[in-house]
């Protein structure tokens, strides 16, 4: 059985939308993730509300209320049928997330132990057949499959060249491991 390794952020949870509507009702403005096409959200906003950006992601709510991905529970709860799945979130980067990322995982994904959670900093440190991530980072240190999760920030990334599969959405998952 192969094994499957899941970033949660933009890949399982709708973080960027999230981020935005928190940010647009901050700010009075009308930021869309077409604004940031081939960007990170750091990249478009003003470098003076940056210390702002980062404070959302420290409310306690932040990682617990975000969107799932459309077709993200389905799909993974298949796969967990033929695959060991594991949910490898690099909460490293956040350490305020944990509590808030697990109740997350606990809502969405039921199906999933919680043994097979993975909180992280660097993807490196996975020993696994494959990765579904958005984050270019995290795949480059990855020694299996890469699976470039499209997100706005990666859309000028070109998986192919750096020897990964990009997949579009959670449907595309599904194709690649199904047929």
């Amino acid at each position: 059985m192969a094994v499957v390794a899941i970033d949660m952020d933009e890949v399982m949870a709708d973080t960027v939308s999230a981020h935005i509507a928190r940010y647009n009702e901050c700010f009075g403005e009308h930021l869309s993730t077409a604004d940031l096409q081939g960007k990170w959200l750091w990249q478009v906003v003003p470098s003076d509300r940056h210390d702002q950006l980062a404070a959302f992601l420290d409310e306690p709510d932040f990682f617990g209320d975000l969107p799932l991905m459309p077709e993200a529970a389905r799909v993974i709860e298949r796969m967990c049928g033929t695959h060991d799945v594991f949910i490898a979130s690099a909460a490293m980067e956040v350490p305020h997330s944990f509590n808030a990322k697990y109740r997350w995982l606990k809502r969405h994904f039921p199906f999933l132990s919680q043994s097979n959670y993975v909180f992280c900093g660097t993807k490196s440190i996975l020993h696994a057949d494959f990765l579904i991530d958005d984050n270019p980072r995290q795949l480059r240190a990855f020694t299996g499959q890469g699976l470039l999760f499209s997100s706005p920030h990666n859309l000028q990334v070109d998986a192919d060249a750096n020897g990964w599969t990009r997949v579009a959405d959670w449907m595309a998952v599904e194709r690649l491991f199904f047929g």
